[in-house]
């Protein structure tokens, strides 16, 4: 090395100082550098020399972004946060966003590389996440703080998995749930409103679930009951027994079960602690006078095979209520009169029921609440040409039959 020194072969020194000692490495970079050239190769010498603050040095003064880059491929955390802060801007500077992040993360300015991924759209993998993460005999309110930071950037990158993990690890359960809401994954909904074991978290589970199609899945809507009873969210689950109620009537005419669920959202109501006890009082009013409605249907309809004449009775009393719809269909009242009539083959009675449904609800399918064949009978046996009772006339619905589903067990 003295000699390609000596007679300036400077491509040849190179070769032979990297197989050389440190001393004689660092002898032959100091060459390279009162030479005023060849900056990649004294920088290459440093760093291979264990002079690493000076390689880096070198390669900022001169812009050697080649030769940065080899160099901090293979630093880790043995060397000084301030060095590895300095290279992390200079990445940065050259948009080197990632390379940033990682040496940011080697001299554990955790919150930092957090704001380039950010600001940056650097997504936050499993990994990258854990990278993050504080050490495990850190303070626990920097781990509160850079924990809720790393669920932060997830939520707004979309990992709400991830995002819900680190909220956990934050001791935030709170938005834990908030982000696994909007994941949308109902199973770890249930799993992690059951194993949380606060009221808001099950009263959120519950607002969740009742977005679904709970009319279709009685494991749904036994975790609405259990969560909102849990939370002990009373008015909540009044109206959402109030809600079971209204689908037994619009689904599937069973007023009966209505009748039970509103029973249930009627006790419910009565042990709730509002704030606004005026308005309470309101609710438990209409509740009670629903119910009321109800038992008068459901009493007429069972009175049917023991008296037809009084179930008939009780059925035009009701249709005098002056706010029968609030509790009971008057179509469905309707409907089931018309068809005893036609049954019973009082035609022209039948008819007369069915032209007061028309008037009461004009709007309405005549089909929703009167079987079609019934219908058909009676336009035949009253003489009509004109379709006035066809169920084919448009806005007439085909019936649906569904199946009831099991009883809810009130």
């Amino acid at each position: 090395t003295r000699l390609c020194r000596a007679n300036q072969f400077d491509n040849e020194l190179i070769s032979y100082a990297m197989y050389s000692t440190e001393e004689d490495m660092v002898i032959c970079a100091r060459y390279y550098e009162e030479t005023g050239a060849n900056w990649d190769k004294a920088i290459m010498l440093y760093h291979k020399s264990g002079q690493v603050g000076r390689a880096l040095e070198l390669a900022f003064e001169h812009q050697q972004f080649t030769a940065l880059q080899h160099i901090t491929s293979n630093l880790d955390s043995s060397v000084e946060p301030e060095t590895l802060h300095t290279c992390a801007q200079f990445f940065l500077e050259h948009q080197q966003y990632s390379k940033a992040v990682d040496l940011l993360l080697l001299a554990k300015k955790y919150l930092e590389a957090l704001d380039i991924c950010i600001d940056k759209h650097i997504s936050i993998t499993e990994d990258l996440a854990e990278q993050i993460s504080p050490e495990k005999d850190s303070e626990p309110e920097y781990k509160r703080v850079l924990f809720e930071r790393i669920g932060e950037c997830c939520m707004l990158q979309g990992s709400y998995h991830l995002a819900t993990k680190k909220f956990t690890q934050a001791g935030n359960r709170v938005k834990a749930m908030r982000a696994l809401l909007k994941s949308g994954d109902t199973e770890k909904i249930i799993f992690f409103a059951g194993v949380s074991r606060q009221k808001e978290i099950y009263v959120m589970a519950a607002n969740y679930l009742q977005r679904l199609d709970w009319r279709k899945d009685p494991e749904i809507m036994k975790n609405i009951i259990t969560f909102y009873t849990k939370g002990r969210a009373l008015e909540s689950l009044s109206g959402f027994y109030d809600a079971c109620a209204q689908v037994e009537i619009d689904e599937y005419q069973n007023y009966e079960k209505a009748l039970g669920a509103l029973s249930e959202a009627l006790k419910c109501m009565n042990k709730a602690k509002m704030q606004d006890v005026g308005t309470q009082e309101a609710k438990i009013n209409f509740l009670k006078r629903r119910i009321s409605l109800l038992k008068k249907f459901v009493q007429a309809r069972r009175s049917y095979e023991e008296d037809v004449d009084e179930a008939m009775k009780q059925c035009l009393m009701l249709l005098e209520e002056p706010d029968l719809e609030s509790g009971v269909r008057s179509g469905d009242i309707y409907g089931f009169m018309v068809e005893h009539y036609a049954t019973a083959g009082d035609y022209q009675k039948a008819y007369h029921l069915v032209q007061e449904l028309k008037q009461r609800l004009p709007t309405a399918s005549l089909a929703y609440y009167v079987n079609n064949t019934v219908l058909e009978q009676i336009k035949i046996n009253v003489g009509l040409d004109e379709p006035n009772l066809d169920p084919n006339t448009p806005g007439i619905e085909e019936e649906i039959e569904e199946e009831i589903p099991e009883d809810f067990g009130f």
